[in-house]
């Protein structure tokens, strides 16, 4: 959760509207100061706060402009009303809610069978609130797996410096050593052989993206798994793998299908991904798996006594809603194989055509194309110095789209992209606007003396 600041400094004033739409007292939303620090003493009617509330979220951006976002912004009437019926099932009381329960089994199952694992009868897996959650429970059995070797030296992980910001909590939280590969010249992920040189007998795994979050590229696992097999044989040292496929592992088992990154490859020992990403379902859900019981050590499997059964847990949240999984199976059940199949490649399709066409731009060059993830960055050339990115993504968002401006991180910081994610619902119609009123600020973003953002604000990116 992102840590906010307490209490402000800002005399209480009164809000206006037309006092003719102000639920049961006319008048009441025209008076009514919005509590800030503390409650105040006195109620209000339902509309009266549904609509004081909802005007102030007028403020936020529009989340289906929003090109920055991996998690899913449109879902299908159907599924939104089977989700409010869902809302208020705790998923933990799994004795109260039997068929909530069922319904993410199958979903783990369905998941399994997707990346291919080698006996479905022997997998773990589970729901999680999202992709962060996942790994962190990844990593605390790849972890938990290495202190089972009576190793005595500090425990390390290793993995790209594009790894997205929760790999770093991991490391900080569990007190393991992260090694990060950096990025070297046109490679802005990890390669099999950089990342074998950083490991040792104290590594307790590797971690491969399937779907790079900076540029949308999948990282060569089969490459790792290769080499970590040829570091076995050299110096005995068994090294698992953990593929990060927040986005990846729900675009290539669709649209990849020969492409071997999953349990095929038996130096892979788990998974995760986001429901709520490219699996189609308002955020939060997320999933690991397992590829057999032996990769997630039976200690950290709690069997809790809640409210009359016994229920075994592996999880850092406990109450949530079964909204989620319930969304999660239904599109499953809505779409199928091919229907996966049809709006991932749609995706996709729109990425290539939006990537093509700002190719065709004479400031822009591209970083990727849109041909593994939806996903590509881009640049302006070396030879354009009256603006730079920061200066696109500032003018696009006059018109409300949210895209993205950040530069890479070691060894590319001199590298500054932007970046568009194209998700179910962005449509070509869609993407011939976004291009349209790329080319309407051109002109005057060439009038410039210079770039006109402050470099001390350029940051790197973590989603």
């Amino acid at each position: 959760m992102v840590l906010h600041q307490g209490k402000q400094d800002r005399a209480d004033r009164k809000t206006g509207t037309n006092p003719l739409y102000a639920g049961s007292n006319p008048a009441l939303a025209a008076d009514f100061t919005m509590p800030r620090d503390r409650l105040r003493d006195d109620s209000l009617p339902p509309d009266t706060a549904l609509q004081l509330v909802r005007d102030e979220l007028m403020l936020d951006g529009n989340a289906r402009l929003n090109l920055a976002t991996f998690v899913t912004t449109w879902m299908e009437p159907q599924a939104r009303e089977l989700m409010a019926e869902c809302v208020d099932k705790n998923m933990i009381d799994k004795d109260e809610y039997p068929q909530t329960a069922e319904l993410e089994r199958r979903c783990v199952n369905i998941l399994a069978d997707l990346w291919h694992a080698p006996d479905p009868t022997d997998i773990m897996g589970c729901s999680t609130t999202g992709s962060s959650e996942a790994c962190m429970l990844a990593g605390m059995a790849l972890k938990r797996r290495w202190s089972k070797l009576g190793r005595t030296g500090k425990p390390n992980l290793v993995m790209g410096v594009n790894v997205q910001v929760c790999w770093e909590k991991f490391c900080e939280y569990w007190e393991v050593e992260p090694r990060l590969v950096p990025m070297e010249g046109d490679r802005y992920h990890l390669s099999a052989e950089e990342a074998v040189k950083l490991c040792d007998e104290n590594t307790i795994g590797i971690v491969a993206i399937l779907g790079s979050t900076f540029d949308g590229s999948y990282e060569p696992v089969a490459e790792v798994a290769a080499a970590l097999d040829a570091l076995q044989e050299r110096t005995g040292w068994d090294i698992p793998v953990h593929v990060d496929g927040a986005s990846g592992a729900m675009i290539a088992p669709f649209l990849d299908e020969d492409l071997e990154w999953d349990f095929r490859l038996p130096r892979v020992a788990s998974i995760n991904t986001s429901g709520h990403k490219y699996g189609l379902v308002y955020p939060g859900v997320g999933w690991v798996v397992w590829r057999d019981k032996a990769a997630l050590p039976e200690e950290l499997v709690f069997n809790v006594n809640y409210l009359g059964g016994d229920m075994p847990t592996f999880a850092l949240n406990f109450s949530r809603p079964g909204s989620e999984v319930a969304a999660q199976y239904y599109t499953f059940v809505r779409l199928g194989r091919e229907g996966f199949r049809a709006v991932q490649q749609a995706s996709r399709d729109v990425a290539m055509y939006l990537a093509d066409e700002i190719s065709k731009l004479e400031p822009f060059e591209l970083l990727t194309r849109g041909d593994q993830l939806p996903v590509f960055a881009f640049t302006t050339r070396s030879d354009i110095t009256a603006f730079d990115v920061f200066d696109v993504s500032r003018r696009l968002r006059e018109r409300g789209w949210l895209v993205p401006a950040y530069t890479f991180p070691d060894n590319r910081t001199d590298l500054a992209v932007l970046r568009v994610v194209v998700r179910n619902g962005f449509t070509h119609d869609l993407a011939d606007l976004l291009l349209a009123d790329l080319k309407r600020v051109l002109p005057e973003l060439n009038s410039q003396p210079s770039p006109q953002h402050d470099p001390a604000t350029s940051t790197g990116f973590h989603h």
